[in-house]
């Protein structure tokens, strides 16, 4: 007769960014792949992931973090690829270390519970499970705020996402207050994809606050709608959904020089304790 196995606590260490999940056992697999194969497509392959969703986890930690994991290079027998900055090299080392930590932390607890009753170990899982909060928006970004104006009824907030880029948003009053904003205090910025217009005019004159300008370095292809990633001078990237249509009469092309427009209006933030 076969012994039953006991339940045991194992730990997949998650890095939250406080609104949603920066790093995790995929992601840094995904990380690592890309520093051994040097390809974006290659390392999809071997985590496994599709291609597209393994540029969005890029561009998302790429965006969150203080400085880009991953870059693009070009040159080479291929043409070009990816490649791990140091910076990546050292979170991916954080990562791995905090892992060994937090399963031997477990293992401890684990002993000591089981010590006293059986642990539910899939009813604390679902807990879990319940209590993560993800975000649907397409585009995540943090940065200090930097500028506040009181406007009686609303508040202009102007975040610094990197040296050379601002975000600009418009909340209520109540929100402001709720989110306990003040300057130099870290907020999370949220755009949704098809918030964002693509225009290629460096003539157009329109109201948005916000207008990015950067070079499109993906453009996913729909029935009806294309999806455009355009990434920004420091390696951020946004990215906006236009119909087929639009992106064909805009000509719009990997390559192409670009800017990304969003009214103030748009922009959801979010703040942690």
């Amino acid at each position: 007769m076969n012994k039953k196995v006991p339940e045991r606590l194992l730990g997949r260490v998650s890095i939250e960014a406080e609104v949603g999940t920066a790093f995790s056992d995929t992601r840094i697999r995904l990380l690592e792949a890309v520093d051994q194969l040097g390809s974006i497509s290659q390392a999809a392959k071997a985590v496994p992931l599709s291609y597209k969703a393994a540029w969005d986890a890029i561009d998302t930690m790429n965006n969150l973090a203080s400085e880009p994991l991953v870059v693009r290079v070009t040159g080479g027998r291929q043409g070009g690829g990816t490649a791990l900055t140091e910076y990546g090299r050292r979170v991916i080392a954080l990562y791995r270390a905090l892992e060994i930590e937090t399963q031997t932390a477990l293992e401890r607890v684990g002993a000591r519970l089981g010590e006293e009753e059986p642990i539910d170990v899939a009813g604390f899982r679902r807990l879990m499970h319940r209590m993560k909060m993800r975000s649907s928006a397409r585009n995540q970004f943090s940065g200090p705020v930097v500028a506040l104006r009181d406007g009686e009824v609303d508040f202009e907030v102007r975040l610094r996402i990197d040296d050379d880029t601002e975000l600009a948003a418009v909340i209520t009053r109540t929100s402001a207050e709720n989110l306990g904003l003040a300057i130099g205090r870290e907020v999370f910025a949220f755009v949704k994809a098809p918030s964002v217009l693509i225009s290629t005019d460096a003539e157009l004159r329109v109201t948005a606050r916000n207008q990015l300008w950067g070079e499109i370095t993906a453009i996913h292809h729909g029935s009806v709608n294309d999806e455009v990633t355009l990434t920004l001078p420091s390696g951020r990237s946004l990215a906006a959904v236009l119909t087929h249509e639009s992106s064909e009469n805009l000509s719009l092309a990997v390559g192409t020089r670009a800017c990304a427009i969003f009214k103030a209006s748009s922009v959801m933030l979010a703040t942690y304790d």
